[in-house]
């Protein structure tokens, strides 16, 4: 035997078996080998001058066989069962590349923008981890994350029909039907940022997808203004003109949005979650009343409309919500679409007014304030916007004009 490839054919369990060992990437002192039949074990015998047959299983020595191999033909066992086998791998190496890449994976997700501008997002991104790589790829995972991520970078829409959003976000009017990947994590991440049950049919997944802006027609997503006026010759213009000059709440519609181009506004408005806010504003304030846009609750395409272009002509725009769990995330998603700055929206303001209340409910953290949640959480107790209206309105008109 004075090369490899003059080695016994029978010796091929005894190559494979080493090789398995060797591309663990761990010590390898002994090798099991087996199942050997009796051409096999005559072979073993042979190789390794064994005074009596090994059995159908045997253990070898790697040192022994690296010994007896060098004397044969030159060459240790490392590189007789690379030149047979083949390449020898680190399966270790390879299981920490591969875990580094995961953590990276998931340290890319935590870290999205997305993400860390709505938090109640992290229970999403916490299921996705525990579910795992898509079909074990870590390539096809980010890229399946990037698409789920661009569109709810996007939510809520400006209600267009699902087709239509679908193409203008990911350049397919099919990429989020029913049943596909992307669907099913958009769809995974509403629940958690609005804190429902998953959708158990199509007709709950549909509402989810109007909750969030998709498919919403153009008369019944409205929002809520009072004493607003931007110039303009227009539809808005005009009714915020009429409903501002009467002391009167307006109601907006998408199609009225859609029908104008809003090119000035004030440099400030202030956003409240509540209609009731709005009501007493302009009880307090009539034909005076301050630019207020209200979302009632979470904000609907017309809303989202509304404050975008406000936000794109440079007004500032102030948001304040109730400080309960949905109000929160009410918050932190206005903030996160439109720009708004929180307004007395914070652990303090919360403290100072906090008392005796409804139960605030589930409680996720917001990007402002990290404590907010917790003394939240702490009181348990809600602080409707409605019972600090009057320090809000007060600090409105204090501002210089």
């Amino acid at each position: 035997m004075d090369s490899v490839g003059e080695l016994p054919a029978a010796l091929a369990p005894v190559w494979q078996a080493v090789h398995a060992r060797l591309s663990s990437g761990l010590p390898v002192s002994r090798v099991r080998v087996g199942p050997l039949d009796s051409e096999q074990q005559t072979a073993v015998a042979d190789l390794l001058g064994l005074a009596q047959f090994p059995g159908e299983y045997t253990n070898i020595s790697l040192t022994r066989l690296d010994e007896t191999l060098h004397e044969a033909i030159g060459a240790g066992a490392r590189e007789v069962v690379a030149r047979l086998v083949g390449p020898i791998g680190n399966r270790a190496e390879d299981r920490r590349t591969a875990a580094e890449a995961r953590e990276s994976l998931w340290a890319w997700l935590d870290g999205h923008p997305v993400i860390t501008a709505q938090p109640a997002l992290r229970s999403w991104t916490s299921g996705i981890r525990r579910a795992g790589l898509i079909e074990g790829s870590i390539e096809r995972t980010r890229l399946e994350l990037e698409r789920a991520l661009r569109v709810l970078s996007e939510l809520p829409a400006a209600g267009m029909p699902l087709p239509v959003f679908a193409d203008s976000v990911l350049d397919a009017t099919h990429a989020l039907d029913d049943g596909t990947r992307t669907a099913n994590l958009v769809l995974k991440a509403l629940t958690a940022i609005y804190d429902v049950p998953p959708p158990a049919d199509a007709p709950e997944r549909r509402a989810l997808w109007e909750r969030a802006g998709v498919a919403d027609d153009e008369l019944s997503s409205t929002v809520l203004v009072a004493g607003l006026q931007v110039p303009g010759d227009h539809v808005v213009g005009r009714i915020l003109d009429a409903c501002h000059d009467a002391g009167t709440a307006a109601v907006v519609t998408l199609q009225h949005l859609r029908g104008s181009r809003l090119t000035a506004a004030p440099s400030a408005v202030w956003v409240f979650e509540n209609p009731s806010v709005l009501t007493l504003a302009l009880a307090r304030f009539g034909s005076s009343c301050p630019p207020l846009v209200c979302t009632s609750g979470w904000p609907s395409s017309a809303g989202v409309a509304l404050l975008k272009q406000l936000a794109q002509i440079g007004t500032t725009l102030y948001y304040h919500g109730d400080f309960d769990g949905d109000g929160l995330r009410i918050a932190a998603n206005v903030v996160a679409r439109t720009g708004a700055k929180p307004w007395r929206m914070t652990s303090a303001d919360y403290l100072a007014a906090v008392a005796d209340g409804p139960a605030a409910g589930r409680v996720t953290p917001v990007p402002w304030d990290p404590e907010l949640a917790i003394h939240l959480a702490e009181q348990g107790k809600t602080v409707p916007e409605e019972r600090v209206a009057d320090s809000l309105f007060d600090e409105i008109v204090s501002q210089p004009s």
